[in-house]
Formats: structure tokens, C-alpha cells, sequence
């Protein structure tokens, strides 16, 4: 007997959030106890630095992207005093991590000589089943992911080794009341992206350590950032990135890395430059779907950092953004090497999963049998799509035209033979 659909959950306060009285005063409490977040150079490095009681950044070159960022949020007027406290302290923690990633590497120079191996990158769309692909590929016990608890904090301060030898790394403490405060906050964030401690999360965070990366877009509304994004050379912000995966390899091992950013659909010849032998994975889900998916999902987290939300801004400009992202995808997919390249549909994908992986895993040169099958087979059957519920998207609250999109979309979703879902 098959399982009925699950009932769609309508988020009816898109547009006019209604939080509860007790958060709105949690949230004007925690602005008046902090100081006034200066989106300004020295207010973020001054910060860090008495964060860690360290004052080696490495290369200086990561503060002009610092700047441009901190100057583009600093326009973005709809912040609230929370969202802008809570960004600044995201900035600060990312540049904080820079420090301690500098001091490791400067008291073990040996990391310096590792190197990435035989990598498994998914380059593909939000809302397009990587974030499943990447947790199913990190269930292998015999692969490296970048746990959630570690992308944010990926070295840990001296005092979190000593409580570490003795019980749970602290990060992931923290990670998890951090992700039990979300859930208690944003109720429905996780029937569309759930997050766990320990659930595999993007290297793009490690990339915000030299500031250059599109999760500044996730923070607010700041196309002049994207503009300066799209204009720089990201090779060495991804070399950083590769440093710091160096860095977590020797931290913890192994050296079978599944990666998994968004960003790098835009960013293939750079990818492939970075890690020139890895098999590149590249999930294709009908574009206009990621747009209602994504502004959604984007609208409703906004609702503790924006003053008013404006869904149908959102929407337009994340239109416009996988747009552009998916014309550089097409523009370099033949870039990357036929042999250890794998385009999956998101309907291949959802309709057996499994499938999918042990294709990905012969071209890899992985092996998937005994323990390694049964273990993500067990991971698969127990994560279930929508099992959380299935959310409704409202896509006049998004002021969306579908057939404007779908013309839009025409020259990716005929590339690749993808089902229109709207």
C-alpha cells in the first residue's frame, strides 16, 4: 500500500511575518545589549581580533572584498537592527575563522603540502537535490564532508580541544542549541532545508574566510555585491578555500572529500582549476521550480532580518540570479571533462536515488558494495522526501509570471529535456 502525499503547510504571513511577542522582545533585547554593528572595516577586524586575541590575517587582499561587502550591506536599507546584528556577527565570525586558520597553518606549515585528491564536487542549482545528494554521498563512512557544526567553525580555539578530549567538541554544542533556537524561530525552515550538527554543509562557507562568495546574497538584498562578485577572478579565493579544506583534512582526515556548492555552477573552469582531477556532479531541475523553492525559502528566513520582507523583491532578483548562474553553467559545461563529468536530473534522481549514486561512484572510481551500500541505502530510507511535511508555494505572494520564467528558462530546461513543474 503506498504512503498518501502529505498535506501542504501554507506559510500565510509571507509578506506581514507575525512573529510572537516574546520573540519581537528577545530580538530587541539582544540589539540593546550588544554594541551598534558598523558595517565598516575596522569595526569587523577589531572585532575578530578580540574574538580570538589574534592579529594575523594572512594576505591582505581579503579585505577588499571585505569592503565591498561591508559597503553593499551598509546600502541595503530593509535590514533591521537584528539583521544587521546578526550579519555583522556572521562577518566577524567568518574573519575570525581566517585567524585561526592562519595560526594553525603558520604553527604546522606542513599542511601546506597536502593535497585535494580525487574529489566529489557537486556543482548544481539550490532547491535541485544537492543538499540530499551531498548528505546520501557523505553517509559514507569512508568519505569527508564538511559537517554543518565544522563549516562554521571550522578551527577550533585552544579551549575547545582540552573539552573535546573529554566529552563533545564544544562547536558542535553550540551548533546544535544554535539550530534548536532556528527550529523553535522558523518553525518550517526545515520541511524545506532541514540542518542537523551533523549534516553535510557547503565549503562556500570556508570561501567566506577570504570574503569573496554569493552567501553574501542569503544575507540581505545587495546587488552591488553581486556585481563586484561577478567582476573578480575567484582562482584565489578558491585556493583559500581548497587551504582551509587542506587545514580541516589534517585537523580530522580522511581525504575523500563529497563537496557541494551552489556558487560553483557559475564557476566551472575556476572549479576545475582548483581540483583538476575531481568528478564533477551536475544536478538539473526545471529553473522555474528553484525560483518559487528558493524565494520562498529566502522570504521566510528573512523575516528575522528584514523590515518589511518584500517576497516579490526577492523573487525578482533571484530570478534574475539562477538566470545568470545557469547562462555561465551552460556557457562552461563542456569545459569539464566528458569522463569525470555526470549530468543527473532531478527526476532521475528523486525516482531512485540510489541508482544515481552508484553511477557517480563508477565514474569516481569509488566503491560502493557491502558496508558502504548498506550504509547509505539505510541513510536513504530513512530520510525521505517532504517526510517533515510538504510546503505550498504561493506564487502570487512571490509576484512571479511562470510563463515569463518559463521563457526565460527555455534554452536550460531544453538543454537538458528537463519536465516543466509549473
Amino acid at each position: 500500500m503506498s504512503t498518501p502525499a502529505p498535506q501542504p503547510l501554507y506559510i500565510d504571513d509571507l509578506s506581514t511575518p507575525q512573529l510572537a511577542p516574546e520573540l519581537r522582545h528577545l530580538m530587541a533585547d539582544m540589539v540593546a545589549a550588544a554594541p551598534h554593528a558598523t558595517y565598516t572595516e575596522q569595526a569587523v577586524l577589531e572585532a575578530a581580533r578580540a574574538q580570538t586575541g589574534l592579529d594575523d590575517f594572512g594576505a591582505n587582499s581579503f579585505r577588499v572584498h571585505l569592503r565591498a561587502a561591508l559597503e553593499a550591506m551598509d546600502a541595503d536599507s530593509d535590514q533591521s537592527d537584528f539583521g544587521r546584528l546578526s550579519n555583522f556577527n556572521c562577518i566577524v565570525r567568518n574573519v575570525a575563522n581566517r585567524l585561526r586558520l592562519e595560526q594553525l597553518i603558520s604553527q604546522h606549515p606542513e599542511i601546506e603540502q597536502l593535497s585535494i585528491r580525487r574529489p566529489i564536487i557537486i556543482a548544481g542549482l539550490p532547491r535541485s537535490g544537492t543538499t540530499h545528494m551531498h548528505n546520501l554521498l557523505g553517509a559514507d563512512p569512508n568519505s569527508r564532508c564538511l559537517p554543518y557544526w565544522e563549516s562554521i567553525e571550522p578551527v577550533p580555539p585552544p579551549e575547545d580541544l582540552a573539552m573535546a578530549a573529554n566529552g563533545e567538541d564544544p562547536r558542535i554544542t553550540r551548533c546544535r542549541e544554535t539550530l534548536a533556537m532556528q527550529d523553535a524561530v522558523l518553525p518550517y525552515f526545515r520541511n524545506m532545508h532541514e540542518m542537523t550538527p551533523e549534516h553535510a554543509h557547503e565549503e562556500i562557507e570556508l570561501a567566506m574566510m577570504d570574503c569573496s562568495s554569493m552567501l553574501f546574497e542569503t544575507y540581505g538584498m545587495v546587488p552591488t555585491w553581486r556585481d563586484y562578485y561577478l567582476a573578480q577572478d575567484q582562482r584565489p579565493s578558491y585556493c583559500y578555500m581548497a587551504r582551509a579544506l587542506k587545514a580541516l583534512q589534517w585537523l580530522r582526515g580522511p581525504a575523500n572529500w563529497v563537496l557541494k556548492s551552489p556558487q560553483h555552477i557559475e564557476q566551472l573552469p575556476t572549479l576545475a582549476e582548483t581540483f583538476p582531477d575531481a568528478t564533477f556532479v551536475l544536478p538539473h531541475r526545471d529553473p522555474v521550480a528553484i525560483v518559487v523553492s528558493l524565494s520562498t525559502m529566502l522570504s521566510y528566513t528573512f523575516r528575522l532580518s528584514r523590515d518589511p520582507v518584500r517576497p516579490k523583491e526577492v523573487a525578482a532578483y533571484w530570478h534574475d540570479r539562477l538566470l545568470r548562474m545557469l547562462q555561465a553553467g551552460i556557457r562552461d559545461h563542456d569545459q569539464l571533462p566528458t569522463e569525470r563529468r555526470v549530468d543527473v536530473a532531478f527526476d532521475d534522481f528523486m525516482a531512485d536515488p540510489m541508482a544515481v549514486i552508484a553511477n557517480i561512484y563508477q565514474v569516481a572510481g569509488r566503491d560502493l558494495s557491502g558496508t558502504t551500500l548498506a550504509t547509505l541505502q539505510c541513510y536513504q530510507a530513512s530520510h525521505r522526501r517532504n517526510r517533515f511535511g510538504r510546503i505550498h508555494y504561493d506564487i502570487d505572494a512571490l509576484g512571479l509570471d511562470i510563463p515569463q520564467l518559463r521563457r526565460d528558462f527555455r534554452f536550460y530546461t531544453e538543454r537538458f529535456g528537463l519536465r516543466e513543474e509549473y
